[in-house]
């Protein structure tokens, strides 16, 4: 038993220190249809208005904007001329990674979109490129866009361990 927990605890090991060192990194500006940005960290808007004004995708959704945030603080926030900011939808039901894919999908269908470009920060890109293709299927190409990320090793080793979790999941049909 001890062998068991004692292999179990090495292969999580380096399960951990791959995910960490091989984290996504930011996509070239090759067009999608559209950009999903999913809130919570530092540099996703940024980037997915870069690329919107860049003229590399029709619409922008940013999942997960908290229902006391409207549109014209994020203009000003971010230094958004109107124009562009028109092409911006705020999506306001997701709390999780789970419910972004929902609203990612529901808007992605919404637009008849067939590729986009998800905006997460690169530790955790993975579990939500998994959440979206989830919900997505095969028909809708997903371009990973990773925003450099600073978590501390603990954040890393809850990711990972949200990601394998969900994984598992995901094999037993939950």
């Amino acid at each position: 038993m001890l062998r068991l927990i004692a292999t179990l605890a090495l292969l999580w090991t380096l399960g951990l220190a791959l995910f960490a060192t091989i984290l996504p990194p930011p996509a070239d500006l090759r067009r999608t249809d559209g950009i999903i940005v999913l809130t919570g960290g530092p540099g996703r808007l940024a980037r997915g208005l870069q690329v919107l004004k860049a003229g590399k995708a029709d619409r922008l959704l940013i999942s997960g904007v908290d229902p006391r945030v409207d549109a014209q603080a994020i203009a000003r926030a971010n230094h958004v001329p109107d124009a562009l900011m028109r092409l911006v939808d705020l999506g306001r039901g997701a709390v999780d990674t789970r419910t972004n894919a929902d609203e990612a999908a529901a808007w992605i269908a919404a637009h008849h979109y067939r590729s986009i470009r998800l905006v997460t920060a690169d530790w955790h890109m993975r579990r939500a490129r998994l959440e979206l293709a989830r919900v997505l299927g095969k028909d809708i190409a997903i371009l990973p866009d990773g925003v450099r990320g600073e978590p501390g090793l603990a954040a890393l080793a809850r990711e990972y361990d949200k990601y394998l979790l969900r994984r598992a999941a995901m094999i037993v049909g939950y």
